[in-house]
């Protein structure tokens, strides 16, 4: 079930966090840092807003994204398709899914919850953001119809050194 956060969500969305940090090892993917970003003050801010979303199953937290307007500075960088003024633009922040629950598709169907989500908002342009070294979630936002525009350097939520993929869908 997909639903707005709670704040007995945050210890759970932070543990996730954790846990895919601590995978990250020798072979980097999301580029995060612990203790920097993202950690449990990224969660609770974001529930703190109204833009923290979870998909819960069981009773137990196994995914969560924010969810807003706020496209950060370096979105000014993008090559985008498809201009649309801000307040018709929604922006997926920190997707993640715990790795106990990964192959089961909540990648995928929490993208799909966030599109409805954007468009029963009025938007018609989803946008999101990726490391250039995070394979697994370009491949994702590729097939499921996002179009990369452009590859950003820059500091990136307090870690340096990011190669910030900027993706967009137009939303039917």
């Amino acid at each position: 079930m997909f639903r707005a956060a709670a704040a007995q969500d945050i210890p759970a969305v932070a543990q996730i966090y954790a846990d895919i940090i601590a995978r990250e090892g020798e072979t980097p993917r999301t580029g995060w840092l612990p203790g920097v970003y993202p950690t449990g003050d990224t969660a609770a801010a974001a529930l703190a807003r109204g833009e923290l979303f979870v998909y819960e199953e069981n009773g137990a937290v196994l995914a969560a994204g924010i969810l807003n307007q706020t496209q950060v500075d370096v979105y000014a960088l993008g090559h985008w398709q498809y201009p649309a003024p801000p307040e018709e633009v929604m922006v997926l922040h920190t997707l993640v899914v715990s790795p106990a629950a990964s192959g089961r598709g909540l990648g995928r169907r929490f993208v799909g919850f966030y599109e409805d989500y954007a468009r029963t908002h009025g938007c018609t342009v989803a946008r999101l953001d990726t490391n250039a070294i995070n394979l697994p979630a370009r491949a994702l936002y590729g097939g499921l119809g996002y179009r990369e525009a452009g590859v950003v350097p820059c500091d990136f939520n307090g870690i340096s050194g990011v190669s910030l993929v900027l993706l967009e869908k137009k939303l039917p």
